[in-house]
């Protein structure tokens, strides 16, 4: 991997704009203590998709914006923009579209960062695979720090090992089992929730099922009592018609009668005239 030009905005003591152009050969950087040297390579680690603050030589991640000075007032935001040469064509597909690819971590105050690639909003894990795949990254062996050197002379066969797998271009191999590990193993977990989702389920089918049973009974229960309740009305109403109609036929034998006798009654009355 090439690295044309490293862009700092507004990052630890870089607080204007400032491009350090990186030539093909050897680049030297000289100054004396407390210039900036180190916080170009730091510039290099942060904008690679470096996570952790204490590598960072601060408190907070936020430690990484321009604090202010005596004269010059702090900043919000901070910006590195990382440019890499790309014109052979060996970049992962998704950024393998440009000669040129612009790597882009920019962050605010109290509301973290953000990276882009070519101008495109992306995650934190797709710019350290692009570093990965490359052999690099933010905690790279490539990036030699002060003392490192002693401690990879000293270091156990297990630190040794990374340095080799890097060096042999597997590191990004590596990194994405990595990824595809944690995607399986999110996916298990996703099914163990499936499987106490679908208990759950296997519970409240069991109890909707009886409940549907008592529902059913229930409605069949209902139509016989409104049936039989019709029918008692019914035989209720024909009795009523029967009782009125007998009623009725008793009326007009009274009626009858009455004016039999009250014809009785004034014959009578004539008769005693």
């Amino acid at each position: 991997m090439k690295f044309e030009r490293l862009r700092l905005t507004g990052f630890k003591s870089f607080c204007d704009s400032a491009d350090f152009k990186i030539e093909p050969g050897l680049t030297g950087v000289v100054g004396p203590n407390g210039c900036g040297k180190s916080n170009l390579v730091e510039a290099l680690r942060w904008v690679m998709g470096e996570t952790s603050f204490k590598n960072m030589r601060g408190s907070g991640m936020e430690d990484v914006i321009f604090g202010g000075s005596g004269r010059r007032p702090s900043r919000n935001n901070a910006e590195v923009v990382l440019l890499l040469d790309n014109s052979d064509r060996r970049a992962p597909a998704p950024f393998n579209d440009a000669e040129t690819i612009e790597v882009a971590r920019r962050i605010e105050r109290e509301e973290g960062s953000t990276y882009r690639v070519n101008g495109r909003e992306v995650r934190a894990r797709d710019v350290q695979l692009l570093f990965a795949d490359a052999s690099t990254g933010a905690r790279s062996p490539s990036l030699v720090r002060q003392g490192q050197i002693g401690e990879i002379i000293s270091a156990k066969p297990q630190a040794r090992r990374l340095i080799l797998e890097e060096a042999a271009g597997i590191s990004g191999l590596h990194s994405r089992r990595h990824e595809a590990e944690l995607r399986l193993k999110g996916a298990e977990d996703n099914l163990l929730r499936v499987d106490d989702v679908l208990k759950q389920l296997d519970v409240q089918i069991d109890s909707l099922k009886r409940q549907a049973r008592q529902s059913s009974r229930y409605r069949n229960l209902a139509a016989d009592i409104r049936r039989h309740e019709a029918l008692d009305h019914l035989v209720a109403w024909r009795e009523h018609e029967a009782s009125f109609a007998e009623a009725r036929r008793r009326l007009d034998a009274d009626l009858i009668e009455v004016a039999e006798r009250t014809r009785a009654q004034g014959e009578a009355a004539r008769l005693q005239a």
